[in-house]
């Protein structure tokens, strides 16, 4: 079980909500939004984890678990999403058996994923014309920020849907931001990504030059990391790309999808990645090792 960690809540009125996905970021998203008082109903396509769920949360306010997404849709002010890409998002909003097909006229679909702008759009339009509306709300933290409730969620659509999803959101949040119209979501979080990207492999060079040079890095790291190089990802994961630990979170794999999501846009744009265009190749050489589940640090592997 993924659970979570204690925090305080923002008072918010409660509010009936679905949550589709229960991964590693959706299963604690979706406890934080309990534990704040508000009723939740989960779907997961492996129904023995929305089981364990409710289980989990059993005792905070009335939860149940629905065998499709239309059923946890259904009489739900706000669906939270969180699944795997593209495909899987269409899965649980388009269809017979999906979400939109449970909404209710006026209810908010939020969507956690990290997915293209195109799918945002044309979900936003899907949405519309069935008298719903559609945010994309992509987050950044990774699982320690979903586990503690301190997510950064960058969204785009209509301002009144944003208003009225945020004092709700600010349960798994520390920020909630309305960055622009459908699909400005999904393009910050790609801006977030080009910068996560080039920042893990410049320390992945510097860690493995001090170790050429016959540094203390653990020591330089602590020096510098008072200067103008540090960084979260310093703080975060010097230490333990030292010591090769790479079983913190984010995985090579999604990282990879993400940054197609990236340079699939930039071919659409036109702006010019060739750093980030190498990283993504260095993480293809990741996944030849071996460490398609390792997280985004191990670039270092390829440098010792």
């Amino acid at each position: 079980m993924s659970g979570i960690n204690p925090k305080t809540y923002e008072a918010a009125p409660s509010r009936k909500v679905a949550f589709l996905g229960l991964g590693v970021m959706g299963y604690p998203m979706a406890g934080h939004l309990a534990r704040a008082g508000h009723q939740v109903t989960v779907y997961n396509r492996t129904a023995s984890k929305s089981i364990a769920w409710c289980a989990e949360f059993a005792g905070t306010v009335a939860l149940k678990h629905a065998p499709t997404p239309r059923e946890a849709a259904q009489g739900a002010d706000i669906v939270f999403c969180c699944v795997g890409n593209d495909d899987d998002l269409r899965s649980v909003t388009l269809g017979a058996d999906a979400a939109f097909a449970g909404m209710t006229p006026g209810a908010i679909f939020v969507d956690h994923t990290t997915a293209s702008a195109d799918v945002a759009r044309e979900l936003f339009a899907a949405a519309k014309k069935l008298g719903l509306q559609f945010i994309d709300a992509p987050v950044s933290g990774g699982q320690a920020g979903a586990q503690n409730g301190q997510l950064t969620v960058m969204c785009g659509g209509e301002a009144a849907a944003f208003e009225a999803v945020r004092p709700v959101a600010l349960a798994f949040a520390r920020a909630f931001t309305l960055m622009g119209a459908s699909g400005a979501g999904q393009l910050t979080k790609m801006v977030n990504q080009i910068c996560i990207a080039g920042m893990v492999q410049g320390l992945a060079e510097a860690i493995a030059f001090g170790g050429k040079a016959g540094l203390n890095m653990a020591q330089v790291l602590e020096v510098i990391g008072k200067g103008a190089a540090q960084s979260w990802q310093m703080d975060n994961r010097g230490k333990t790309m030292i010591a090769g630990q790479f079983d913190f979170g984010f995985a090579v794999d999604w990282m990879r999808k993400d940054l197609g999501l990236v340079l699939d846009e930039a071919r659409r744009n036109g702006a010019q990645l060739p750093v980030t265009a190498l990283v993504d190749q260095f993480y293809a050489d990741v996944q030849q090792m071996g460490g398609q589940r390792w997280d985004t640090s191990s670039l270092i592997k390829r440098l010792r």
